[in-house]
């Protein structure tokens, strides 16, 4: 684990969001230490995109690169699971699976969260390769590349005609009429209605979409829209609860509420990344650590001062026994 066992900030999570946070907070002199399972949600992807300076980094390299940043000011990242964490007298008693504990004063949970994805055959081995969920993320190395959207709500075609920016072959799979499919048709977008029963590969490469029929259509790429749910249990531990998140008035998901500055109903702990936004990109998440770190800081130069004020008040009220 690690030879200390007390740090000023205990961050769970090292993504993009969880080390940023650090970041900030090693650079303002702070002892931080960061735990982090070593189990990316986007380690599957090629590239990190519409990140302004490091667009297409491969996932692992960028995270790489944050550890080696956060320790050149003296952070420490370790590998670990956090089973727990509770509130103690002075702060908060952090929980590992292999029994070690610390404690710290504040605590800074960036744990992302779970794609829930549709039971189809073959989705969940090429999903954040062929199978994708945002545009913005994927869409340039998909385009003008045979699209199908496996409809899995109302949503779908929200997701069709947002992906019809970069092809112009759509397919829109679904196992119930689409409603509003008028829209679909005036941009040339094509419906099939059956169930998707699972996805065509050849030579470690997706070519098309199966229907419970046996009828296979081509496809270069597949898109669904999985239902999103923060990794919350430690959080849940903690006492917060998760606050169900709407698009268009439907929920596509769970979140930890938190202020802007990522400040949680609890004193003392923080969030930021997906946990508590669930449609944020690694850049926003990566800003939104910058934000928490600097509040947390904020918070803890805070009640120095508050301290160090009480601290000499009394040392003032006290008669000096050298008189």
């Amino acid at each position: 684990m690690t030879a200390k066992t007390h740090y000023e900030v205990v961050v769970v999570g090292g993504g993009a969001a969880g080390l940023s946070g650090a970041l900030a907070l090693s650079r303002a002199r702070r002892a931080v230490l960061v735990i982090d399972e070593g189990r990316p949600r986007n380690a599957p992807a090629a590239g990190v995109h519409v990140y302004l300076g490091r667009e297409g980094t491969p996932p692992a390299e960028l995270l790489a690169i944050g550890r080696r940043e956060v320790t050149a000011y003296g952070g420490e990242v370790v590998t670990g699971t956090v089973t727990t964490a509770e509130r103690t007298e002075d702060g908060f008693r952090v929980v590992l699976d292999d029994g070690s504990a610390v404690t710290a004063d504040r605590l800074l949970v960036t744990t992302g969260l779970v794609d829930e994805l549709p039971d189809v055959a073959g989705l969940k081995e090429r999903w954040g390769r062929d199978v994708l969920h945002c545009p913005y993320c994927h869409g340039w190395e998909v385009r003008d590349q045979a699209i199908g959207i496996l409809a899995t709500g109302p949503l779908a075609v929200h997701q069709a005609l947002l992906w019809r920016q970069w092809s112009k072959s759509v397919t829109v799979f679904t196992a119930e009429p689409v409603e509003d499919g008028g829209r679909l048709a005036a941009r040339d977008i094509t419906v099939v209605q059956g169930r998707v029963a699972g996805l065509e590969v050849t030579d470690d490469h997706l070519t098309g979409v199966r229907l419970a029929s046996g009828e296979v259509f081509p496809c270069d790429a597949v898109t669904t829209a999985p239902r999103l749910t923060a990794r919350a249990d430690i959080l849940i531990s903690l006492g917060l609860e998760t606050t169900e998140q709407e698009m268009d008035g439907h929920v596509i998901g769970s979140y930890v509420a938190a202020d802007p500055t990522g400040a949680t109903a609890i004193p003392g702990v923080w969030v930021a990344g997906n946990v508590a936004r669930l449609t944020e990109q690694v850049i926003g998440s990566a800003a939104a650590g910058v934000m928490a770190g600097a509040a947390i800081n904020g918070d803890l130069i805070a009640e120095e001062t508050r301290l160090a004020v009480e601290n000499r008040r009394a040392a003032e009220e006290t008669p000096d026994d050298r008189a």
